[in-house]
């Protein structure tokens, strides 16, 4: 889907889009490869480091726009914009390492018994989007791995991410979608990326 040197460029870009954002003088935007003219979905994390907290998330499950302007856009979205959070400033940046999520689009999840859910979702390759009326929530491939949660904690956890009861998902009412990523991420600050092993 996306090679490591894909994931290194568009951390690289993720970081240089916010800093420059945040009145960093001499930075440079790396240019993105002819890949990313095609519309893909992206998620952007900021995490403190070296104690890995959760410091803003945003981006698109959807391709609804070139992947390359969806990585600018996300992550000034994760920096500035997460309403969980205050917004990033440029010093912090010293000490926030930067995560980039390339998704494969959605896929819908058919079951007939709830309980077929079980079966259909992979804790370490899937992200789930569960969705019911007006009500949606996403958590990424990573987010289970992180939590170490088995399957049934994944979905319960969706649904709570979705504002709805973390058992919803055992009355067959709520709609699933799952979908893939590859995740590649900053070492340590401004460092070297790797590619996150989903175990």
């Amino acid at each position: 889907m996306f090679t490591l040197e894909d994931g290194k460029i568009a951390v690289r870009m993720a970081r240089a889009n916010i800093e420059r954002k945040l009145g960093a003088k001499d930075v440079i935007i790396p240019k993105p490869p002819e890949s990313f003219d095609s519309e893909s979905g992206v998620f952007v994390t900021l995490n403190t480091y070296p104690s890995h907290q959760l410091r803003g998330c945003i981006g698109y499950s959807e391709p609804v726009m070139p992947l390359k302007n969806a990585i600018l856009d996300a992550s000034i979205s994760s920096a500035m914009r997460d309403p969980r959070f205050p917004p990033v400033t440029l010093k912090e940046m010293a000490s926030i390492v930067v995560e980039v999520t390339l998704l494969t689009p959605p896929e819908d999840i058919r079951f007939e018994n709830p309980e077929d859910l079980k079966d259909k979702v992979i804790v370490g390759k899937h992200g789930l989007i569960a969705r019911r009326s007006f009500m949606s929530g996403l958590l990424l491939p990573q987010v289970p791995v992180e939590w170490n949660w088995d399957v049934e904690e994944f979905l319960s956890h969706t649904c709570r991410k979705a504002g709805l009861d973390p058992n919803e998902w055992r009355t067959g009412k709520v709609h699933f979608q799952r979908f893939e990523g590859r995740v590649f991420g900053e070492i340590s600050p401004r460092g070297e990326v790797s590619e996150v092993e989903l175990k």
